[in-house]
């Protein structure tokens, strides 16, 4: 069954419809099971198209109409006005629209899924927030496309959905030193939560600042962890540790009625 989480502050919307959705209630199996919305992992294609089309029913769009990116951790938000074939399928990380009826999904597996909405405005949007995503400003580039479809981002709302959490997110010295070469700052998102152990990086608290920083209407932050969400989620970094040749994707999508 179908279950999405959804974010109290954007159900709140009226002619706003979102999920953040999990692994259940799809078709896919082994790796893959059930829901996984994913066309760029190795599952059957068939069984992708109707996981994919069993999410457009329950927001109540059409199947060809959620659409996904080819997503390159980039900082380009692409404005969106009509469906486009798989293959057809723009290189960027958020998607915004004011036509009704277009479902925006982006893919994650450990990655930050962000939803924001101006319900006043009609203006929706979708983005993938990796960390080199993040630092280079793809949420500030989604928030920019929304204002050029006439959003106001102190209306906007936005919503962080499942990603991986800190306590599972163990990274590089190198990667520390990236951020605080960007922002001395930024030393406040890592933690050494044992002795000798490498550092380990908060990416949905760094999201969810990134987004309070631009003055929002609302930030909420569903605080669930991919990696440990096993039953329920997919994560890139659990099936590796697991040594799993392959994992599934889980989407987040949201649309005007």
């Amino acid at each position: 069954m179908i279950n999405p989480f959804e974010a109290k502050s954007l159900s709140a919307l009226d002619g706003v419809v979102h999920g953040f959705f999990t692994r259940e209630g799809g078709v896919s199996e082994g790796l893959y099971a059930s829901l996984n919305c994913g066309p760029g992992s190795r599952d059957e294609d068939a069984r992708v198209a109707e996981n994919r089309a069993r999410v457009a029913a329950y927001l109540g769009a059409a199947p060809a109409n959620l659409i996904s990116l080819y997503q390159t951790h980039s900082a380009r938000a692409v404005a969106v006005r009509a469906p486009w074939e798989r293959d057809a399928a723009p290189q960027a990380d958020a998607m915004v629209t004011d036509q009704a009826g277009l479902a925006l999904g982006v893919l994650t597996a450990d990655c930050v899924p962000v939803l924001l909405a101006d319900g006043a405005a009609r203006v929706v949007a979708a983005a993938h927030a990796g960390w080199r995503g993040a630092l280079s400003g793809i949420l500030e580039a989604t928030v920019g496309q929304m204002e050029a479809l006439g959003a106001e981002r102190g209306r906007v709302r936005a919503a962080i959905g499942p990603a991986i959490s800190a306590r599972a997110y163990e990274v590089g010295e190198e990667f520390e030193s990236a951020f605080l070469e960007a922002d001395a700052g930024n030393g406040v998102y890592f933690t050494r939560p044992d002795a000798g152990e490498r550092p380990h990086f908060d990416l949905p608290r760094y999201v969810a600042d990134r987004l309070r920083a631009m003055g929002l209407a609302g930030m909420e932050d569903l605080g669930i962890c991919t990696y440990a969400g096993e039953s329920r989620l997919f994560s890139f970094r659990r099936a590796t540790h697991k040594g799993e040749d392959d994992y599934g994707r889980q989407i987040s999508a949201i649309l005007l009625a």
